[in-house]
């Protein structure tokens, strides 16, 4: 079967979308997909042709054969390499979560990594000012608060600011293109962690939220002229359909942060990051199990699985384990389990954690929050009507009705967003 290719072109973007079939690969560790970086390998970096280029990744942008981009492009004769950017985590992913990082030299490559998470989140002028192309390669994982969606946006706008093409290679959204749930994000709730108003899980690609926000208007927080005139490339994936788990690309998973090291981490974020951000949920952040590990302070593990088994999430089934911690002593947990891939929406359990939450912590957590704990809450959680219902009815709070609220959203959403799909 034969690969065909499409130029797809919107107003002033610059899209190569290519279709791909073939068939199915032999072997099980043999990648079915081709990934952006890997494509614009294939092509002979023709985007980055004779132009001087900074590129903004960390640790999981990597080919298919587990090589970073970084040295992809330092080896390549094609590309000029003259600036690193790094985002949340830094370049190498060894900074912690929401601690900001500094510029610093490269110690392997000798060039200068600009932090877009430490002094600035958007580029200034100055660290634009030597790059005709700057080449975007982040791993998300499908979840509007992970910051490297919000990342590239603010790397969006200034390019487009300074008149600075944007390529972004494209990789897969590793919940999947057909799992869109959770609340849309107010505008008031806006910020880093809700850089766009999507739902919670959004079901796209990177490069299929750089197409979308570069073609609609006030998606970008930036001039319209800006906006029309920039310049966007996507390099897209070769072989990758919506309906794929991770496991049938047949790629490797790289942590993408360090509380993110494995796929069960992965979906595990969207089910519980929520839930335990309030209250005396724990998820199992410093366990070998993180985000899907459930203890809660002053209940066991047998009164965590019953409560949860009471709600009959779909998708869902809880099994007690006794984890070794690294102080040597044991801890008593609820282990979540997908047992159903197709029944599961992902945002439904950190809403019937925070329902428990205001049930059995008396005060509720919730009427006895700070001021600021109550921003960050809401700039992640993106709805202030849930907010509202939590302090107004606590334990007795309807997260189902929520729930289906949502999906309504999300099915809106999915119609909104079609004409922006690559795959």
């Amino acid at each position: 079967m034969s690969k065909k290719s499409i130029l797809y072109s919107v107003w002033a973007i610059s899209i190569l979308f290519f279709l791909f079939s073939q068939t199915e690969k032999t072997f099980a560790k043999e990648p079915t997909v081709t990934l952006g970086i890997d494509y614009l390998e294939q092509s002979n970096f023709a985007v980055l042709d004779g132009k001087r280029v900074g590129l903004l990744t960390h640790p999981a942008g990597r080919n298919g054969n587990g090589e970073s981009t970084v040295d992809v492009f330092v080896r390549s004769k094609k590309v000029n390499l003259v600036a690193l950017f790094g985002p949340e985590h830094g370049i190498y992913g060894d900074e912690k979560a929401s601690v900001p990082v500094d510029d610093k030299i490269d110690i392997k490559t000798g060039l200068p990594v600009f932090s877009l998470y430490g002094k600035f989140r958007k580029p200034t002028s100055k660290m634009l000012a030597d790059i005709d192309s700057l080449v975007i390669d982040l791993q998300d994982v499908g979840v509007r608060c992970y910051t490297y969606i919000s990342c590239m946006r603010y790397a969006m706008e200034a390019c487009f600011e300074g008149g600075v093409e944007v390529v972004v290679l494209d990789r897969p959204n590793p919940l999947g293109g057909m799992k869109v749930a959770g609340p849309p994000m107010d505008e008031a709730c806006m910020s880093y962690v809700g850089a766009f108003q999507v739902p919670f899980v959004h079901g796209m690609t990177i490069g299929e939220i750089a197409l979308w926000s570069k073609k609609v208007a006030g998606v970008l927080k930036t001039k319209e002229t800006y906006r029309k005139k920039g310049k966007l490339v996507i390099v897209p994936m070769l072989g990758w359909t919506r309906q794929m788990t991770w496991p049938q690309t047949g790629l490797s998973w790289y942590p993408t942060s360090p509380n993110i090291p494995t796929l069960d981490a992965v979906a595990g974020y969207p089910m519980t990051g929520l839930g335990a951000q309030m209250g005396k949920f724990k998820h199992g952040i410093g366990t070998k199990h993180p985000f899907r590990f459930l203890t809660y302070e002053g209940k066991s593990a047998e009164d965590i699985k019953a409560a949860l088994e009471q709600l009959k999430i779909p998708g869902l089934a809880f099994k007690i384990k006794t984890l070794q911690l690294s102080d040597g002593k044991k801890k008593d947990g609820v282990y979540i389990v997908i047992d159903d891939w197709n029944a599961w929406r992902p945002t439904d359990l950190p809403f019937f954690m925070m329902q428990l939450s205001a049930l059995w912590q008396i005060p509720s957590p919730f009427g006895a929050a700070s001021e600021s704990e109550i921003m960050l809450f809401n700039k992640h959680v993106g709805s202030q009507a849930w907010w509202d219902a939590l302090l107004k009815d606590g334990g007795r709070v309807d997260a189902q009705k929520f729930l289906t609220s949502w999906n309504s959203d999300s099915e809106r959403f999915k119609s909104l967003v079609k004409p922006y799909l690559l795959y």
